[in-house]
């Protein structure tokens, strides 16, 4: 019922949008072709109506001048009805709806195009108006039935014969109907509806097949939706072309990609907590059950106390990083940028690891420039960043291997890199050692104290700070982070402060 529903939503839209357009189009269209059409034949009647009654009245013209001597118009034109009559009929054969008529100067009809109308007088106030006033070098336009005469109003010339009398002798009306006019413009508006009806039809078509096209990755994503809420994320969407709707359905693939990652990490990061809260927890409560009880001598209570409290910080540790990844994702931690001396935090932080670095005879190197190197940035988040990764470095590194920290100036950013040879990580590894609850050590036999949040937390950071982190690592050979940070190239701070700031 639902994909019914999106279907008809979408197919009656896009239907109702393309009819509605077409409709527009072609009522426009219809308007101005019919218009066009129907004045460009008009004034083409119009021309040809003219020059009939140009040809017709030099025709009469000549005649007159050839028959001399008149005693009336009346007289002449009754004389030489039958060759005025005749070329009337020539004249009158391009158009079934064009009539002519000679009368005298009062309406009365002398001749006409088929001779039905001889002998009549028009009554039509306009058209006597017009007879009244009429000149032979002006041609008087009207639209008239002449009284009745007519089965309905043509449009006119008018004109007079003045042949040197004090008034015009008689006159000229040639008439052009608009029969033809309106056949005209019906063909033109069935040929236009039709061809509208045509395109509709095709329109219908093309729009059920587009909007199939459309609906299909929609239902299909409408579909893998509910399979999502469900928390099945192997279905995909296929795609099909380039256009915006292959976009989308990449983007969706893509996003059911994330969604199957997350609900890895959180599955993973379950199990580690589940497993880290639980091991220690589960010392703990050994420990002091057995003092508790006796079981435990009392000469040892203070070495299981002492573990007991090893096991609390871990707890510790795993809640702090927890909190503190809450804060920097919710933007409550605040991270406020100074100068300070990059290698001397350093070396401060090397310091901190000897005794884990003497048990594992490492060879430490520490590389860098100067003495001191000032950068611009969070002190205590930077410190924050080097610490975890000095603390990884030490924790992964092999009995007897190198162990190297080195600074380097590079103009405007200063790096700092951390390099143990070790375990390593592997190149399926590398690309997720900065994802949250991500372990590349699943067996979880070097790294029993971690959930996997440290680097998080570090890229974290460095992101806030809008510094960057990378990492190369071949397995079972190496491991080396670089930070870059930006270089403090302001005013160096004085002795003292330098002094006060080596103490902290």
């Amino acid at each position: 019922m639902r994909k019914n529903s999106v279907k008809s939503s979408i197919f009656t839209r896009y239907m109702s949008a393309f009819l509605m357009i077409i409709f527009v189009s072609f009522t426009i269209l219809t308007v101005i072709i019919s218009s066009m059409t129907i004045q460009a034949a008009n004034e083409q009647k119009k021309d040809d109506a003219q020059q009939n009654m140009a040809l017709l009245k030099t025709y009469i013209d000549d005649m007159w001048r050839n028959t001399f001597p008149h005693n009336s118009f009346e007289q002449f034109v009754k004389q030489n009805n039958t060759e005025i009559a005749t070329m009337i009929n020539i004249l009158s054969r391009k158009s079934d709806e064009m009539n002519v008529f000679i009368t005298t100067p009062d309406g009365k009809i002398l001749v006409s195009t088929d001779g039905t109308y001889s002998g009549k007088r028009i009554s039509d106030g306009d058209v006597l108006s017009a007879l009244t006033s009429a000149n032979p070098s002006i041609y008087s336009q009207l639209y008239s039935d002449m009284g009745g005469l007519l089965e309905k109003k043509h449009g006119m010339f008018v004109t007079a014969f003045n042949y040197g009398n004090s008034s015009y002798d008689g006159a000229l009306i040639v008439c052009y109907g608009t029969g033809e006019l309106d056949m005209l413009s019906k063909s033109t508006i069935k040929t236009i509806i039709l061809a509208s009806l045509w395109v509709m039809i095709a329109s219908f078509i093309a729009v059920y097949f587009i909007s199939e096209k459309i609906v299909s990755p929609i239902r299909q994503m409408s579909i893998a939706t509910k399979r999502f809420a469900s928390g099945e994320f192997d279905i995909k969407i296929p795609v099909e072309g380039s256009d915006e709707i292959a976009e989308l359905a990449t983007a969706f693939n893509s996003m059911a990609d994330s969604l199957a990652n997350i609900e890895y990490m959180r599955s993973s990061f379950l199990a580690n907590v589940a497993h880290d809260l639980r091991t220690p927890m589960t010392s703990i409560s050994g420990f002091i059950d057995g003092i508790l009880s006796g079981a435990i001598p009392p000469e040892q209570q203070s070495y299981y106390l002492g573990v007991i409290g090893q096991e609390i910080r871990r707890l510790s540790r795993l809640v702090s990083n927890i909190l503190d990844i809450s804060r920097m994702e919710a933007g409550n931690r605040k991270f406020e940028k100074t100068p300070f001396d990059i290698c001397e935090t350093a070396r401060i932080i090397l310091l901190t690891f000897e005794a884990k670095i003497d048990a594992k005879k490492l060879n430490v190197e520490f590389d860098a420039p100067d003495d001191r190197l000032y950068v611009y940035s969070d002190k205590d988040a930077v410190y924050q960043v080097l610490y975890n990764l000095c603390e990884n470095a030490v924790k992964f590194s092999k009995d007897g291997g190198l162990y190297r920290i080195t600074i380097k100036d590079n103009g405007g950013k200063v790096s700092v890199s951390v390099f143990d040879e070790g375990i390593g990580i592997s190149k399926d590894d590398l690309p997720h050692v900065f994802d949250r609850f991500y372990k590349s050590d699943k067996s979880r036999g070097l790294d029993k104290s971690g959930v996997g949040l440290g680097l998080y937390i570090v890229k974290t950071i460095m992101d806030n700070l809008g510094e960057q982190i990378t990492v190369d690592s071949v397995l079972g050979e190496y491991c080396n982070f670089t930070l870059n940070l930006t270089k403090y190239t302001g005013k160096l701070p004085s002795a003292q402060e330098q002094h006060i700031d080596k103490k902290e």
